[in-house]
């Protein structure tokens, strides 16, 4: 299956490309600086330019059977003004334009659009939430609830469509993790807040599983929370995490602290979502990394 797909350069990005091209897939990238994208990713990988403020061709698309919709303005910084705006456009515009192009080609069966748990909103408590859940009322969730109405025109002219709600993805290459890793090394690491707010994880593996899973079973459509089956409290994160370098996890960072350095950002850490993959387990998806503490020692060694 001919695949385009946006964010090839991010965190997940060149990865997937590998997995997709190994499952003898042919991949399309849309890229704003297409020459550099393709430098990271292996040779065969065709590309096109996309950016989020700007209309897109049909045929940019090359052709594909199904999209892969990716990318989108890192929301770990400072909520100014503008990051909000640029948050914002390139989740919704840019989908937007995306699913326009799509449409117009006629050649996409399959449409697999991420989103977040971000759409539960950042203060529920050990609420279990599913794909059925209620959404939140918090700037995340609001772009989280815009972003997946805009994937979801395309379903409205019939492409399958998935929308995967991506929890914190795991991997010392990148995300939460790598920015985690140097106090908890240096035994300086310990809970967020009061740490009794839970984290919805996910091996980086197992993200790229549920995305492939969500893009090869045509029978799955609408949203699919990306976490593992067993979330756990920041404090529970912050013992495992610990306990697997070998390091004492005793430092806490207080609530004050992190608002004072991230701003209205720091929600997202002192809240947090106890989100379950009810659609990936009935769906049968074999999780490689159900629990924290293997999922750590896979990634740390």
């Amino acid at each position: 299956m001919k695949v385009a797909l946006t964010g090839a350069s991010g965190f997940l990005g060149p990865v997937f490309v590998q997995r997709l091209l190994e499952r003898g897939h042919t991949v399309h990238v849309l890229a704003r600086d297409v020459k550099r994208t393709l430098a990271r990713l292996p040779e065969g990988v065709s590309g096109s330019f996309f950016d989020a403020t700007t209309p897109l061709s049909p045929e940019a698309l090359g052709g594909a059977e199904a999209v892969v919709h990716l990318a989108g303005e890192p929301v770990a910084q400072r909520w100014t003004q503008s990051a909000r705006q640029r948050i914002r456009d390139s989740r919704v515009v840019g989908t937007r334009l995306l699913v326009e192009a799509l449409r117009a080609a006629g050649t996409v069966r399959h449409f697999v659009s991420a989103s977040a748990i971000g759409y539960y909103g950042s203060h529920r408590g050990a609420e279990p939430l599913t794909e059925s859940s209620s959404p939140g009322e918090d700037f995340l969730a609001g772009v989280c609830r815009a972003w997946e109405a805009e994937a979801l025109q395309a379903a409205s002219a019939g492409i399958r469509t998935v929308v995967p709600r991506i929890g914190v993805v795991l991997h010392p290459e990148g995300g939460a993790l790598k920015k985690m890793l140097p106090p908890f090394r240096l035994g300086l690491g310990g809970r967020m807040g009061s740490g009794q707010q839970y984290l919805s994880w996910v091996h980086r593996e197992d993200t790229l599983g549920l995305l492939l899973f969500a893009l090869e079973h045509p029978e799955l459509s609408g949203p699919l929370n990306v976490t593992a089956p067993e979330p756990v409290t920041n404090a529970d994160f912050s013992r495992a995490l610990g306990a697997a370098l070998g390091r004492p996890a005793v430092v806490p960072v207080p609530s004050f602290a992190l608002k004072a350095a991230l701003g209205e950002m720091s929600e997202v850490v002192l809240g947090g979502q106890r989100a379950l993959p009810r659609h990936a387990r009935e769906a049968g998806y074999p999780f490689q990394f159900p629990t924290l503490p293997e999922a750590l020692r896979s990634l740390l060694g």
